[in-house]
């Protein structure tokens, strides 16, 4: 058994976050299993006890202490006002996983083309905090009303305009809706509370779960190249390897060849194979990384 003073409570976004951080965890050594049913996902560690939560309560049950640490959207983490501690940035090149924008909207051919123009009129949305403090900033008096779904179908009868979040702008379009103004740009978020934070044995697991995530997320673009190289062709291979790469170079039984292999961005391989089998390389491999610590 484990002491609940050493288990992590780590709370996982139920709903368009929930599939790609079991991917996450997947990459960063983890077995997640969310079963359709429980609330309570297993993982392969006996000291971390999850919970599945959408992403719009996350932050606030990690702030009254209820969990140690999740998962959220920065857009909820702003909406909620939660005191809680931001860790880690976990923006990664997967579905809902990137860049999601709230933007202020209204139809086409409406009178509604800024924030000035919504004066006095009623705006709908699922972030009512967030759309409001936009307001607030821009010194427009609107009336903010709470969207339990379906936000992009209300103008103009229901609303004179909304804010709803995009990733795409399909939903936007096939509504006939146009983007006045970006309220917020968000990303998924790995906060945890100051309690926890402050407990040493917390601190540490927290702070390992973070390497492993953030190892998983700096691989998710980048792989390995390896290769033979003549020795005499060493310095125009190391010239068309990207700067950053810092590559190793090994020696080999035949003291004419070395080893050479480098992690470089994997968009860049199918243009760096063919100038690096020129110059002399062989035998060159592609290889995935499934983590890469700083």
């Amino acid at each position: 058994m484990t002491n609940d003073d050493h288990r992590l409570r780590l709370g996982i976004p139920k709903g368009s976050l929930q599939e790609t951080t079991k991917k996450l965890f997947a990459l960063a050594g983890y077995n997640l299993q969310i079963s359709g049913r429980s609330y309570y996902p297993t993982i392969d560690d006996p000291e971390i006890q999850c919970i599945l939560i959408r992403p719009q309560e996350m932050a606030r049950y990690v702030e009254q202490e209820i969990l140690d640490c999740a998962i959220t959207g920065l857009d909820w983490l702003l909406e909620t006002g939660a005191d809680v501690a931001q860790l880690a940035d976990l923006k990664a090149p997967w579905p809902n996983y990137g860049v999601v924008r709230w933007v202020m909207a209204s139809k086409e051919g409406s009178a509604f083309n800024d924030v000035k123009d919504l004066a006095g009129k009623r705006i709908a949305t699922e972030a009512v905090g967030m759309t409001q403090r936009f307001l607030a900033e821009q010194g427009v008096e609107a009336k903010v009303e709470f969207s339990w779904g379906a936000t992009e179908v209300k103008p103009p009868t229901l609303a004179d305009a909304i804010v709803d979040v995009s990733e795409t702008g399909s939903s936007l379009r096939a509504n006939s809706l146009k983007i006045m103004h970006v309220v917020l740009e968000s990303t998924p978020r790995f906060i945890a509370n100051h309690a926890a934070l402050a407990d040493d044995w917390k601190q540490v697991k927290i702070s390992r779960l973070e390497m492993l995530l953030m190892g998983a997320i700096r691989a998710a673009t980048r792989v390995t190249l390896a290769m033979n190289v003549p020795c005499s062709c060493i310095d125009e291979v190391l010239a068309l390897l990207p700067a950053l790469s810092t590559p190793t170079v090994s020696t080999l039984a035949d003291q004419d060849w070395v080893a050479i292999s480098a992690v470089v961005e994997e968009k860049l391989v199918r243009d760096l194979i063919p100038p690096l089998h020129a110059v002399g390389a062989r035998g060159i491999i592609e290889m995935p990384i499934n983590k890469i610590i700083d």
